[in-house]
């Protein structure tokens, strides 16, 4: 499972209609599908059964602590680096430290329900695509980088349950807690 802010609609189109073109330019990518674009504030690679109402509950507070937020994509970047990279992304531009801070008080929620998270160091960032081999992105980089920004107002964070079957993950929304200050601070919880 994974917490994260998804962008709208509208958003996703216009990052969709600036990589439609250059999907088929290099075989060495697997782009990500738009369905699953989001932008992760905490990982959680096993969460018991018997942990996830606390966590609910735990997220749901760290929600209504977190106003909403202005949050812009844009500016290319890779993981792990430039030279080697597996991953390309769009970075956060705007937003920053609140995506920031509240990808702090996901993990400080699942660590109080018992889930242990991800330590990585957080960078916020949209994935667009994945590769098995490592290859120098620079060129691929300077492509993102002409990417004219978009950006979304950030009104709830969404628990995500990722399930793995033979053509990747398919992403199912557990839940979702508004930002505070939002009316009708209850969390939406999915059959």
């Amino acid at each position: 499972m994974f917490t994260a802010i998804v962008p709208p609609p509208d958003v996703v189109a216009a990052v969709d209609d600036f990589l439609q073109p250059r999907r088929d330019a290099d075989n060495r990518l697997a782009w990500t599908r738009t369905e699953s674009w989001h932008v992760t504030t905490a990982f959680m690679a096993d969460v018991p059964s018997r942990n996830l109402e606390r966590l609910e509950e735990s997220l749901s507070d760290a929600a209504a602590r977190t106003d909403p937020f202005e949050v812009r994509l844009g500016g290319g970047g890779s993981f792990p680096y430039v030279a080697a990279a597996r991953t390309l992304w769009f970075g956060v531009t705007h937003g920053r430290s609140e995506v920031s801070a509240l990808a702090t008080r996901c993990r400080n929620a699942a660590d109080r329900a018992g889930i242990p998270v991800d330590g990585a160091k957080f960078f916020p960032h949209l994935t667009v695509a994945r590769t098995r081999q490592p290859f120098n992105a620079t060129k691929w980089i300077g492509i993102l980088d002409a990417f004219e920004e978009a950006s979304w107002q950030a009104t709830e964070l969404q628990l995500i349950e990722s399930h793995l079957h033979d053509k990747g993950h398919r992403y199912e929304t557990i839940a979702t807690f508004p930002l505070g200050g939002i009316a009708g601070k209850t969390a939406t919880t999915a059959a």
